[in-house]
């Protein structure tokens, strides 16, 4: 992996806590109305396959990226704004740890470049 595959890593990362972000604001909105909604839950892919906490990619052409594929209705759990409040801060600290990564990448290719120079 080199040092612009975290980039790209990192910045994917980022990229799926912001749709993540933005279906709990969905249910928040949701929750507020005061009628019953089904709870949206967002959904990802990794590797060209589903997230799965016992799955194994193999699959040495994926790039390994995690993406936001879309949300599905949660069945029998209705929208209420505490649940939704705790899926904010999860995405936020996932974000903020995606942030990081990504600024010490590009502190890694910055020092890479330097290297390169006379």
């Amino acid at each position: 992996m080199s040092e612009f595959d975290v980039l790209a890593a990192s910045a994917a990362g980022m990229d799926a806590q912001r749709a993540a972000l933005n279906v709990a604001a969905q249910n928040v909105a949701a929750a507020e109305t005061g009628t019953d909604f089904a709870r949206l839950v967002p959904q990802f892919s990794v590797a060209n396959g589903d997230v799965d906490e016992d799955a194994s990619f193999a699959d040495p052409d994926a790039d390994g990226l995690v993406r936001f594929t879309g949300t599905r209705r949660q069945a029998g759990t209705s929208a209420d704004a505490i649940t939704e409040m705790i899926a904010i801060l999860n995405a936020e600290r996932a974000y903020e740890a995606d942030a990081s990564v990504f600024d010490a990448g590009k502190r890694l290719a910055e020092r890479t470049i330097d290297v390169g120079r006379p």
